[in-house]
């Protein structure tokens, strides 16, 4: 579950709404070792053998960590998350994070995120919608569309929260481009991808630039029972860490840091949240697999 991310802390509160956004496909796990020097990125021609499952599934948020003096001392809440689509129809993806964190002082703060996003089938397409809210404040909307021409180019026209085009490096890719190219990775046994990636979050004008660690496949079975299914008997999974770092900032710490077990076909689980103060735990409770017409291509 990759998706959506956003500028760190201007307080912890808004920093759990806002880093909800980023993707993207969700996840969990120990950064694993990297080889010495990055091993060449997973090409777009490889990308497309990668099968991705339509799914719904829901993550239940713990505090897992928290160090000094501003940081939350309890917090706990829910993501649920759609994702369904096809090598022919393109993808979709619906997210909503709504989390309750209660601060060393004052009352608790609640934050809510949605995000509906399309992404084509080539990832030459994004269509994004996304809204966050803060105790019940006047929501924060997101609202634009970014596609790349036959000539490279990457344009962005944005409707919220003000109008804007503007446009970017070509090597830039969205969030269901960015999960093929993980699992193409992990399939061809590399464990170092570094990716510069768009999905609309924040303001709409960011561009990530994102460090992804890979282990090796896991042989221990999941602890969660609503992963123990027939469809998921033998599916290999990896566990994976995505650093994301401001653009041109990649000297610095990273911010924030999503990991989570991720199976073959695009399925997350034990997701880990870490913005360096503190570190939320999602565990999934619930996973429904979808139907999704045959793809004729």
């Amino acid at each position: 579950m990759l998706g959506c991310r956003a500028t760190f802390l201007f307080s912890a509160a808004i920093a759990l709404a806002l880093a909800a956004l980023d993707p993207s496909p969700l996840s969990a796990a120990t950064s694993p070792t990297a080889n010495a020097a990055p091993l060449p990125t997973a090409t777009t021609d490889l990308t497309k053998e990668i099968s991705l499952v339509s799914h719904r599934a829901v993550y239940e948020l713990t505090l897992l960590k928290s160090v000094g003096s501003k940081s939350p001392t309890a917090a706990h809440g829910r993501i649920a998350f759609d994702f369904a689509g096809s090598a022919c129809n393109g993808y979709v993806q619906n997210f909503r994070q709504l989390t309750e964190l209660q601060p060393a002082e004052g009352p608790t703060r609640v934050s809510d995120m949605h995000s509906a996003t399309f992404e084509d089938a080539d990832g030459r397409s994004f269509d994004f919608k996304m809204q966050t809210s803060i105790d019940n404040g006047a929501a924060e909307a997101v609202d634009g569309k970014a596609w790349k021409s036959t000539g490279g180019l990457l344009s962005v026209n944005l409707a919220k929260p003000k109008h804007n085009k503007f446009e970017l490096d070509p090597d830039v890719v969205f969030p269901t481009e960015h999960l093929k190219r993980i699992l193409t990775a992990a399939e061809a046994g590399q464990n170092l991808l570094e990716v510069k990636v768009y999905d609309g979050s924040e303001t709409g004008e960011k561009v990530y630039e994102t460090t992804t660690y890979i282990g090796r496949p896991i042989a221990d079975p999941a602890v969660e029972q609503a992963v123990h299914i027939p469809e998921l008997d033998n599916v290999r999974r990896w566990p994976v860490s995505v650093s994301y770092f401001e653009s041109g900032k990649k000297d610095d710490a990273p911010s924030y840091t999503l990991s989570f077990d991720l199976y073959e076909n695009g399925i997350s689980r034990a997701l880990r949240l870490d913005y360096g103060d503190f570190v939320l735990a999602g565990e999934m409770s619930s996973l429904e697999l979808l139907s999704e017409p045959a793809c004729a291509k």
